[in-house]
C-alpha cells in the first residue's frame, strides 16, 4: 500500500495572491476543506504546504497556503503533483478503495485462475470501471459493480471477479 495518496494537480494560478487552481483526484473536491495540509512534489522533494484557505470553481479547488502570498512564489509549480500522508486521509466507506490500492492489483477468476492485473481506474458516471491488462496482454475493461467484483483484498492484493456473460 502506498504510504501518500495523490489529491490534485496544480493546473494554474489564480490572480496574484498566491492561489491556485486545483484540479482534484479525489471523488469528492470539498475534501480539501478538512485537510490542513498537502505535500507539494516539486520535482526534487515534497515541501509541506499548509492550507489556509479553499473556495472553489467549477470543478477546481482554489487554494491558498500560508506563506505563499505572491503570484511568483508558486508559478513554477503548475502542473505538480498534491499529496497526502494516508494517515491524514478521510476513512473510506464499505466497498471503498483507493485508486492507489487498486492499480497493480492481480486479479483473479472465481476458480482461482489468475485473470490479469489492474492498470487504472476510469472513474464514469454510473460506476468505476476497471482497466484489466490480461494475462495474454489483451486489456479489458470491468465494471465496478457487485455482479462482476466479487471480493477485493487490499492486504493481500488480490480482487476475485465473476467475468459476466459479453465481457469477454
Amino acid at each position: 500500500m502506498e504510504d501518500l495518496l495523490k489529491v490534485g494537480v496544480i493546473t494554474t494560478t489564480h490572480g496574484v495572491r498566491g492561489e491556485v487552481k486545483v484540479f482534484p483526484t479525489t471523488d469528492d473536491a470539498e475534501r480539501f476543506l478538512d485537510i490542513e495540509y498537502v505535500l507539494l512534489d516539486t520535482g526534487r522533494e515534497l515541501r509541506r504546504l499548509n492550507i489556509q484557505h479553499v473556495k472553489f470553481f467549477k470543478n477546481l479547488a482554489i487554494l491558498k497556503f500560508e506563506g505563499i502570498d505572491n503570484i511568483n512564489d508558486i508559478e513554477m509549480y503548475k502542473g505538480r503533483d498534491l499529496w497526502i500522508p494516508r494517515e491524514e486521509a478521510q476513512e473510506l466507506g464499505e466497498d471503498e478503495y483507493y485508486v492507489a490500492d487498486l492499480i497493480g492489483m492481480d486479479v483473479l477468476l472465481e476458480n482461482g485462475e489468475k485473470f490479469g492485473v489492474i492498470r487504472d481506474v476510469m472513474e464514469t458516471g454510473a460506476n468505476d470501471v476497471y482497466v484489466v491488462e490480461r494475462v495474454n496482454g489483451e486489456e479489458i475493461l470491468l465494471p465496478a459493480i457487485h455482479d462482476c467484483i466479487l471480493d477485493v483484498n487490499v492486504e493481500e492484493n488480490i480482487m476475485t471477479v465473476h467475468l459476466m456473460k459479453g465481457l469477454v
